[in-house]
């Protein structure tokens, strides 16, 4: 946060050098909490009511108890990002838990924002896979210890990152992405049950309906990407992606559709 002088905790705004957490904090240590992060563009925090409403559920999901209401969570984001005078940023919204729910703490604080580079939009991405399936898959928790693992060595690959293999051969999502397969004009997502519901995601599969295209909830088979014409990643960071490899697999162009696609979420957001 050195470039940010103010954080929030608990709603009150206080200096960046006072930004601590305990070690004896065993809900901290033990990930019992949850987070969102918030981009921030031109001093505005795009989707934050829907990030805030997430936050909130993903409390109530690990049974995390607090005092903190979706109203004050929303007012304490919004008076940091003034504080700091931020034009652009990525936001963290973090919700620890407490022995009480007196005791549950609300941290939130302005980080560099993150710039991915400008050719995974024109020439795709390579991402690589991995078996792991995420505890309590709707819930954006603390506890990201197989996906940093995953992410890791995606990036010591060079990959952008790595999607998620379930046990029966099934794409769920990305390490820090949604994950959707492409045909024609029908895009296809794993069932909702199994992932986390991206806040971008929701806000693609609008742009897309509004547009022609069809979703279809489908379990994705890691061994049939070669019945999809393409693939792409969501993200609050990134928005579209186009995946060109998978692992060893390539499709060879990043299909009109999908271009199409990118192209009108970009001119609304």
């Amino acid at each position: 946060m050195a470039n940010y002088p103010y954080f929030s905790h608990n709603g009150t705004l206080l200096s960046a050098a006072e930004a601590v957490i305990p070690l004896s904090n065993i809900e901290f240590t033990y990930g019992f909490g949850v987070y969102e992060t918030v981009r921030v563009v031109k001093g505005n925090a795009r989707f934050l009511d829907d990030h805030c409403k997430r936050l909130m559920n993903s409390a109530r999901i690990i049974t995390l108890e607090h005092t903190f209401s979706l109203a004050m969570v929303i007012l304490a984001a919004e008076d940091l990002i003034e504080k700091n005078k931020v034009e652009s940023c990525n936001l963290k919204i973090l919700l620890i838990g407490g022995k009480t729910k007196e005791s549950a703490d609300l941290y939130i604080e302005c980080l560099a924002p993150l710039y991915p580079d400008r050719k995974l939009y024109t020439q795709g991405a390579k991402v690589i896979t991995r078996q792991y399936e995420r505890f309590l898959p709707q819930a954006k928790t603390l506890n990201m210890l197989g996906s940093y693992l995953a992410y890791k060595e995606a990036q010591s690959q060079g990959a952008y990152d790595a999607l998620l293999v379930n046990d029966k051969g099934y794409i769920t999502e990305g390490t820090r992405t949604n994950f959707f397969a492409i045909k024609g004009t029908d895009l296809f997502s794993a069932p909702e049950k199994d992932i986390l519901l991206g806040v971008t995601r929701d806000h693609v599969i609008k742009v897309a309906e509004a547009n022609g295209f069809k979703i279809i909830e489908r379990s994705i088979k890691l061994t049939e990407l070669q019945e999809y014409d393409g693939a792409f990643l969501t993200s609050t960071s990134t928005k579209i992606i186009p995946i060109t490899t998978v692992d060893n697999f390539v499709w060879p162009e990043i299909p009109k559709h999908l271009k199409l696609l990118m192209q009108k979420f970009s001119e609304q957001y």
